[in-house]
């Protein structure tokens, strides 16, 4: 890794740190095929059960880099499909979770969003400003907000522009927890160290049926939920949690 982007193991947990302090960790093209590219290694790693995408205390991520894009034309951009790269980390098998300090701007905020959890500090700032570049979100903002928050909440955002504080996305959904700051990364890790110490695929499972259920009628999720319930009784690790609860003892996982 380059130093603007490390990746780190502790406990089971990948960790991957954007460390682009002086464009606030704004997302080029080419930095976004490398942060692709060294979660994806954290999402094959047998020793990895969780992922954890960092940022720095003054900012998570600033979006686009504007200069890149600014002249690109519509063949161009229809021809190296960049936003791709951020339905690549929403289709990661094992849980990510981001920890979001400071600002999440535009495709920064929809970096957190393709994320299965986000532990935001107090001084987060989620916003989508495209419209006021003649652009709309285009990873994920219309979309996965909306599933999130419905589209009152998403139009407000993505029409006028405005910044949401960390309790007020706390309070609509979009975050999972809030904490002071100099206990973000902390608490974000811990999250991260109880997934990975739970069952790996009943992990997996679980969080394809969540993110199933926005896409699917109710009892298409049902059926989904059920038939990955059921599945999951011919692993070795529901023998083993269920054998430790009944002998009252931690259980040992191994991920089959």
């Amino acid at each position: 890794m380059s130093s603007d982007l490390t990746t780190s193991v502790r406990d089971a947990v990948g960790i991957v740190r954007m460390q682009r302090p002086d464009s606030l960790n704004a997302l080029s093209s080419e930095f976004m095929s490398r942060l692709v590219a060294a979660l994806r290694a954290c999402d094959e790693a047998p020793e990895v059960r969780c992922l954890l995408l960092a940022g720095q205390e003054r900012a998570f991520a600033t979006g686009t880099d504007i200069a890149e894009v600014a002249e690109a034309t519509t063949a161009e951009l229809l021809t190296r499909d960049p936003l791709a790269r951020w339905d690549e980390i929403a289709a990661l098998r094992k849980p990510l979770v981001a920890c979001v300090s400071g600002f999440a701007l535009g495709s920064g905020f929809e970096l957190a969003l393709a994320c299965d959890l986000i532990i935001a500090a107090e001084s987060a700032r989620f916003a989508l400003p495209q419209t006021g570049l003649g652009i709309i979100p285009g990873a994920g903002g219309t979309q996965r907000l909306a599933r999130r928050v419905g589209p009152a909440v998403t139009l407000d955002l993505v029409l006028t522009g405005r910044a949401l504080g960390a309790r007020e996305a706390l309070a609509l959904g979009i975050v999972s927890r809030v904490v002071p700051v100099e206990n973000c990364e902390a608490e974000a890790l811990a999250v991260c160290a109880e997934i990975a110490r739970r069952a790996p695929l009943a992990v997996r499972l679980a969080k394809e049926a969540v993110r199933r259920a926005a896409d699917v009628p109710l009892g298409a999720g049902l059926a989904l939920e059920r038939h990955a319930y059921y599945a999951l009784f011919a692993t070795d690790d529901q023998k083993e949690g269920m054998r430790a609860f009944l002998e009252r003892r931690p259980p040992v996982f191994v991920g089959r």
